[in-house]
């Protein structure tokens, strides 16, 4: 995960020695060796320990190296520092959420969002934090905030149809994975679950439909062809070549059934 560094009008410096500046300058203009970044922020930090922005980007250097005790520990000093920067409890947030932390991620994704209530990665984030906490009320929350400033993300659409799904609200997740389809209509597992949706709705003809366009995209799709079979069992279709071709893929529970009905 890579947590973008942040920005900083920089104001040349005449000295003889090497000032804060010049260490933070050093490694603010290298973009790809985390290591020499932060030896150069821990400098910068060493002649200036009020340096917030050194700390802000030392920490994001940290988390480029999947240091996130690291950077929580800089994230957490660039805010006692300065506590009005949305960016620094975000990827605080970020870094407690990689350690699957999930609580305080969403205490740090809450106060990004009272800074800035149009942090539309903050809602993002927080709510994959309250998905994986099973609170999928408030991750569909965060989600339709996401949408309204973004409209045509195909991840929110999905994670949201995911939370609906798990509420058991099959027509808000259908119109989910509708919206996910009709964004980017090459998603396999979009039409794999909005089958999955339809079929919870007994609704097996649009079930079977969808589980046929995973299949086209996917032709190695074991599960498309097993729920396809039990769609086509449940409408009275013949389903016995889904079973097998499940089974072939590695379905156990396809070659069981297949075995018992099939043979």
């Amino acid at each position: 995960m890579k947590i973008l560094l942040f920005t900083l009008i920089l104001v040349p410096m005449m000295s003889f020695g090497q000032t804060a500046e010049d260490y933070f300058n050093k490694a603010y203009n290298n973009e790809s060796d985390w290591q020499y970044q932060i030896d150069n922020y821990t400098n910068a930090i060493k002649i200036d320990p009020d340096y917030a922005a050194a700390y802000y980007n030392r920490g994001s250097a940290y988390a480029n190296l999947e240091n996130y005790k690291g950077a929580i520990a800089d994230f957490s000093s660039a805010i006692k520092i300065d506590p009005d920067v949305a960016d620094a409890y975000y990827n605080r947030g970020r870094a407690y959420a990689e350690l699957e932390n999930y609580e305080d991620a969403i205490a740090d994704f809450s106060n990004a969002i009272k800074i800035d209530s149009d942090y539309a990665d903050a809602y993002s984030n927080r709510g994959l934090a309250y998905y994986k906490l099973e609170n999928y009320k408030d991750a569909i929350a965060d989600y339709s905030s996401y949408i309204k400033i973004n409209p045509d993300d195909v991840a929110a659409y999905w994670r949201r149809g995911l939370a609906y799904d798990n509420l058991e609200n099959y027509k808000d997740a259908i119109a989910d994975f509708s919206s996910t389809i009709r964004i980017n209509p090459d998603v396999a597992d979009a039409y794999w679950r909005r089958g999955l949706a339809y079929a919870d709705l007994e609704n097996y003809k649009d079930a079977i439909a969808d589980y046929s366009s995973a299949i086209k995209i996917d032709p190695d799709y074991a599960v498309a062809y097993w729920r396809r079979g039990l769609a086509k069992e449940n409408s009275g279709l013949p389903y016995c070549s889904d079973y097998k071709k499940a089974c072939d893929l590695g379905i156990e529970k396809a070659c069981e059934w297949y075995l018992e009905d099939c043979k």
